[in-house]
């Protein structure tokens, strides 16, 4: 860790958010988030976990989970309820009553500890944005790894959510992306790294990380026509009133 991070940081990106998925990783984000002053911290069970916690254990496991999730939430570095959300790509339809029951218990949480709730979304937009509304948004809802259109980018936008962007902007298949980030204002984008996902172009295949947003962040700051350090000062800007301070 100290050494992505000394390396993210000679390559300009100081500070990070470490996100969990399942209980091993949220109990090593509450670890990992105290020794490292660079970084805070997101808890939560990712859509995909919660059914497959259901089907193993049955929901006594998924509730033993959650119940241990909400504890650790109460870490004072930990500011992110996340990732949560939908999944219907890998999911199939007999588990998503339970990853939408997660979602809503989710909520609830951010709402709770007033964190903010990073939202994991793939091929379930309609269904995410209906149980936002269905059970009110926290303040402040972050998409994360935004993989809507222009029209759904708007949607998001007038409702105030914010909406953040991996190496998956650059990828030349992905104009619809770069379309989407054009429609948002700029202070209401993210840019991520979904490490060890969703690695940038030109290093599309290799492992993710920090040291590589730079390259996300130009080809942003191009598509919303703005220089670097504006765009860099506005995502700091937008981050501390996210996640307050580090």
């Amino acid at each position: 860790v100290s050494d992505l991070l000394q390396r993210a940081a000679s390559d300009g990106v100081p500070r990070a958010v470490q996100i969990s998925y399942d209980l091993p990783s949220a109990r090593w984000t509450t670890q990992v988030v105290d020794e490292h002053p660079q970084l805070l911290g997101g808890v939560a069970l990712h859509p995909n976990e919660a059914p497959r916690l259901a089907a193993e254990g049955g929901i006594e496991a998924f509730e033993a989970a959650f119940a241990e999730i909400e504890r650790l939430a109460e870490h004072p570095r930990v500011r992110v309820v996340g990732e949560s959300g939908l999944d219907y790509f890998r999911t199939e339809p007999e588990g998503r009553e339970v990853q939408q029951e997660s979602f809503r218990r989710h909520i609830a949480l951010a709402k709770r500890l007033d964190l903010t709730l990073q939202i994991h979304d793939r091929d379930a937009h309609a269904d995410v944005l209906r149980i936002l509304e269905e059970e009110g948004a926290p303040e402040r809802t972050v998409f994360h790894c935004f993989s809507g259109d222009v029209a759904m980018a708007r949607q998001c936008v007038e409702r105030g959510y914010y909406l953040s962007f991996a190496g998956t902007v650059t990828f030349k298949n992905a104009q619809y992306l770069r379309d989407a980030l054009a429609v948002t204002p700029l202070e209401q984008v993210q840019i991520e790294t979904d490490a060890p996902f969703l690695t940038p172009v030109p290093y599309r295949g290799r492992p993710n990380a920090s040291y590589l947003v730079p390259l996300t962040a130009r080809v942003m700051a191009d598509v919303l026509d703005v220089d670097v350090e504006t765009l860099c000062a506005a995502t700091v800007s937008t981050s501390e009133r996210l996640y307050g301070p580090w």
